[in-house]
């Protein structure tokens, strides 16, 4: 096996162990220069969302107990808040709006599943009451020999 062999620019800077005096000596070469490496991190910083199109939705399609209205309040204040620059409060903003339109969407797609179960039981008792009372119907008069 053949050890990794580093360029000099890429080794770390290590103590040296100086085997004469039985401990460790200062950085670098002895007697030359030392090398000090910087690193640079770029971090962008990502702008907090408003989820204004969300809040739109639930404002126009689920707006159970005006959720969907204060989500689009809220995601609002959050655009305005990133244009002002106030990262911090656009991130309170928008989170809050983001809460808002989740229990929006929930609470509208319990209520429209609610619905829908409703009216297909309603449909089927309708059906089930008009087709047992109709003349067309084979049980509908049993002593009726035609």
């Amino acid at each position: 096996m053949n050890p990794i062999v580093h360029p000099a620019e890429a080794v770390p800077l290590q103590g040296r162990y100086d085997g004469q005096f039985g401990q460790f000596g200062q950085l670098g070469q002895p007697g030359g220069p030392t090398l000090v490496q910087y690193t640079t991190v770029n971090m962008t910083t990502e702008s907090p969302k408003d989820h204004i199109i969300w809040s739109l939705c639930c404002f126009l399609y689920l707006n159970p107990f005006c959720l969907g209205l204060a989500a689009l309040i809220f995601s609002i204040k959050a655009r305005d808040r990133k244009v002002v620059g106030d990262l911090d409060g656009a991130q309170y903003y928008g989170s809050t709006a983001r809460c808002l339109n989740i229990w929006a969407t929930i609470l509208g797609a319990i209520i429209m599943l609610i619905s829908i179960i409703t009216m297909t039981v309603i449909a089927v008792k309708i059906h089930q009451m008009f087709s047992s009372n109709s003349p067309y119907n084979p049980s509908y008069n049993d002593n009726y020999r035609g």
